[in-house]
């Protein structure tokens, strides 16, 4: 059986590479990735190799006016900007925040990793079995101010986390080059100094926020992304060996989902996304990003009127929401939770929203969409891929 999965918002999954701004050069409004093999074989016929490297060495990116030509005759691909306003911004950024994250390749092209789709189902299954007594439960384990290794095992666990193994998913086919573009993003926040009155504010690396009106200062980070559209398809399966009773008793389950339930429950993990989301967005006055937010919601209403469809936030820039699979966080018992781990505790105050703070893809050079969402379709219930 097979798999339909169709980014609805900028998609990136990657594998942990990125481009450094030696790797490439910006030309005509597009990303050209260099193939420095090629630089190297034709350099080392000449004297100008040497002056090459010593570049490469120090510089923070390539000279253009010196390498430029490189751009134009030696690159293995060129990857367009999501918009042409995009490259006065490229050029003004400082060179620590031109690291460009890419969308994961093998040797055929780019492709969607099945690990990044069992884990949103899996975080999905888990999401709709857990409760507010869970998470009392967790916080009163906790004996000191350091969360314990594993601690949410024995939740996961009694969750039924790994009954997402009766689903099965294979990387998708390779998807064509034409459907990845460089997007602009900008890291937003809510300034909550004016208790009940939060307001939009966007983030400085190093150097906390700016206003709206200053947004063109905050740090920009570009991302090669698949255009909302790209279809990625594969092959999935139900591992039906789970049904026997002896190996469902060995695993301690009591009985066995149907992939239907594991479908509905990521959905009812996308609503509650989408309703954090809403609220972020009515709360920072972001009008293109409340539109995306409806949409989304559209989207998953008509999913869950089809069979085997749901929808699900995955890879980079997604954030606390699409990875935690418990979303209340005005709660005391997983704020103190929260508040023992290092990256996270910090930003947990009294009375202070978290998380405050989201990823923006910006479009057409105005803030528009949240990364990383999609539409799964399984095949079954007559549906042919």
């Amino acid at each position: 059986m097979n798999y339909k999965v169709t980014a609805l918002t900028p998609l990136l999954v990657g594998d942990g590479r990125e481009l450094s701004p030696i790797d490439y050069m910006v030309w005509k409004d597009q990303v050209n990735v260099l193939d420095q093999n090629r630089i190297f074989r034709l350099l080392a016929r000449g004297p100008r190799l040497d002056g090459y490297l010593a570049q490469l060495r120090k510089a923070t990116k390539l000279d253009f006016a010196s390498w430029g030509g490189f751009a134009q005759n030696f690159s293995q691909r060129r990857i367009p900007f999501e918009s042409t306003e995009s490259t006065p911004i490229w050029n003004a950024a400082p060179s620590e925040s031109l690291f460009i994250p890419t969308f994961a390749a093998s040797v055929n092209g780019p492709y969607l990793p099945a690990s990044a789709l069992k884990g949103a189902v899996r975080t999905g299954l888990v999401f709709s079995r857990w409760s507010a007594g869970t998470i009392e439960r967790l916080a009163g384990s906790l004996d000191s101010d350091r969360l314990p290794r594993r601690a949410v095992e024995a939740a996961e666990n009694a969750a039924g986390a790994s009954q997402a193994k009766i689903v099965g998913f294979a990387d998708s086919q390779p998807a064509p080059l034409s459907a990845f573009k460089v997007y602009l993003t900008r890291a937003a926040s809510l300034d909550t100094r004016q208790r009940g009155n939060p307001q939009l504010v966007w983030k400085v690396a190093g150097r906390g926020s700016v206003p709206p009106q200053r947004v063109s200062e905050s740090t920009a980070v570009f991302a090669e992304m698949a255009v909302p559209g790209t279809a990625f398809t594969g092959a999935w399966d139900e591992h039906k060996f789970f049904e026997n009773q002896d190996v469902a008793r060995a695993l301690g389950w009591r009985s066995v989902p149907e992939p239907a339930q594991i479908i509905h429950a990521a959905n009812q993990y996308a609503a509650a996304q989408l309703e954090l989301h809403a609220r972020f967005a009515e709360s920072a006055g972001l009008e293109g990003l409340r539109q995306t937010v409806d949409r989304l919601k559209a989207e998953l209403a008509g999913a869950q009127d089809q069979p085997l469809t749901c929808l699900l936030a995955l890879g980079w820039g997604g954030g606390f929401v699409a990875k935690s699979a418990f979303l209340d966080t005005d709660s005391d018992a997983y704020r103190k939770v929260l508040r023992t781990v290092p990256a996270i505790g910090r930003a947990i105050r009294d009375s202070v929203p978290f998380p405050k703070t989201r990823r923006i893809v910006f479009s057409g050079g105005k803030a528009s969409a949240l990364p990383g969402w999609v539409k799964l379709e399984l095949a079954g219930s007559g549906i042919p891929y």
